[in-house]
């Protein structure tokens, strides 16, 4: 049966509501399909493909609840997933030359300058997402054993460790530049703003991204790009997944196999740019 305009009411604009093209097909299950394959071949993206495809499925659910279909075969029609982009992350070098940068910057012994080193080298060394790391107390660190403990998403609590750099990065901080700018109303936040309040989200993007300005490659980096960073450089050396879920605080082992996928795209670039028979 034909989707057309005696058959169910059309949108101002002549076609069906948030289902591109849809006027004419036929609304079985193979015409669907054919809808979705026609656009793929089109060039049309993935993200787009599922987004019609769901345009299309909530359209037919209507047109069957309102007598149009005798069946609703939108509800068999599946769409391309879409397709999860690989994260941005930095090589082993140039992780080692962005944190060279931040601690240069902490040489002069600014309290600001000490703060945004410790945020670079415990977002490194943690992997820690933003707001796990905005949210850290004080009493959150135990830098004698190295290790955080971090409430993630859920308000789930595990422990991390870090390592030597990072300790010593927050111990100076804590010593030499926190003392500067703790106010009388001030938090139990390990980061400080500089009116005293707890260091904001957007405040930690904005010094990831201006010590990255230094390293070549690595311009406009994210806070979650350090943190892809630290996934990465860990497998690469050998770590086990199920101890890179459990740093991270992921819920599924999936969304922690993601990185695997870039340390594979690293090993094969590596393999073409060094194996005498990779072309």
């Amino acid at each position: 049966m034909a989707v057309t305009r005696t058959t169910a009411p059309p949108s101002p604009d002549g076609t069906h509501p948030g289902v591109a093209g849809l006027d004419d097909v036929e609304v079985g299950l193979p015409g669907l399909r054919a809808w979705l394959a026609a656009q793929r071949e089109a060039g049309v993206g993935r993200t787009t493909l599922a987004r019609r495809a769901a345009g299309a499925r909530g359209f037919t659910a209507w047109a069957h609840r309102e007598g149009y279909l005798a069946a609703d075969a939108g509800a068999r029609l599946v769409a391309p997933r879409r397709q999860r982009k690989l994260p941005s992350v930095l090589r082993q070098d140039q992780a080692d030359e962005v944190m060279s940068a931040s601690a240069a910057g902490a040489r002069e012994l600014d309290p600001v300058a000490l703060r945004d080193h410790a945020v670079v080298e415990l977002l490194y060394a943690t992997g820690v997402r933003v707001s796990e790391l905005c949210g850290l107390d004080v009493t959150d660190l135990d830098l004698g054993g190295r290790v955080a403990r971090v409430f993630g998403k859920g308000g789930r609590e595990r422990v991390v460790p870090f390592g030597v750099p990072a300790a010593a990065a927050v111990a100076t901080w804590l010593d030499q530049g926190r003392p500067s700018l703790v106010r009388a109303d001030s938090p139990r936040a390990l980061l400080l703003g500089t009116r005293g309040g707890r260091l904001h989200p957007s405040a930690v993007r904005r010094i990831v991204q201006g010590v990255t300005t230094a390293v070549p490659g690595a311009d406009g980096l994210s806070p979650h790009g350090l943190r892809h960073s630290a996934a990465t450089h860990l497998l690469e050396g050998g770590a086990d997944l199920r101890s890179v879920q459990e740093l991270l605080g992921h819920a599924t082992l999936s969304t922690t196999q993601l990185y695997t996928h870039v340390t594979v795209e690293r090993l094969k670039a590596i393999h073409d740019r060094t194996h005498p028979r990779s072309r």
